[in-house]
């Protein structure tokens, strides 16, 4: 009886490899769950911050929780530094992001995308997020379906993706 293991490839050791070790600026996307603690966000916060000050661009959405924590680590480290891109135009996020999304400089908003319920539109805009980044890192539940499906699609583009699990 001889068992299978699925072990990685060679190029693609290779590729996380050289992500690893890249010493200049990434574009790393922070995408997360609206749904965290707010000890888990002061330290998305944190890591964010910290991200920024070594001359890295984030990338996030506009969502309460970890996108939220994410937007306010970047801010103060280095408000260019920042790009939001939301799934639906600006009016149709909840109330209490508006105010700090009207901040961010590199605001990008999606008003085609209204139409949609926000758990499709939070789909695209997950997808082109991680279009335009390097390394993806993700703040999940086990049963986050549009986040874990993200991890997975950013993987299949071989993207440098770390995934922290709240539960």
């Amino acid at each position: 009886m001889s068992q299978s293991i699925d072990l990685p490839t060679l190029d693609t050791l290779t590729q996380e490899l050289a992500a690893i070790q890249q010493t200049g600026s990434k574009r790393i996307a922070l995408l997360g769950s609206r749904h965290v603690p707010i000890t888990h966000q002061q330290l998305i916060e944190m890591m964010s911050y910290a991200l920024v000050l070594s001359g890295n661009r984030i990338m996030t959405s506009g969502a309460t929780g970890t996108n939220s924590a994410a937007i306010k680590g970047a801010m103060r480290a280095d408000p260019n530094l920042l790009t939001v891109i939301l799934p639906q135009s600006l009016e149709r996020q909840p109330r209490e992001s508006q105010e700090q999304l009207r901040q961010v400089i590199h605001l990008v908003e999606n008003p085609e995308n209204d139409h949609l319920s926000l758990g499709e539109a939070s789909a695209i805009c997950n997808r082109e997020i991680v279009s335009r980044c390097q390394q993806l890192i993700c703040f999940a539940f086990h049963d986050s379906h549009t986040l874990l499906q993200t991890c997975q699609e950013a993987e299949e583009q071989r993207k440098l993706v770390t995934l922290f699990y709240f539960d």
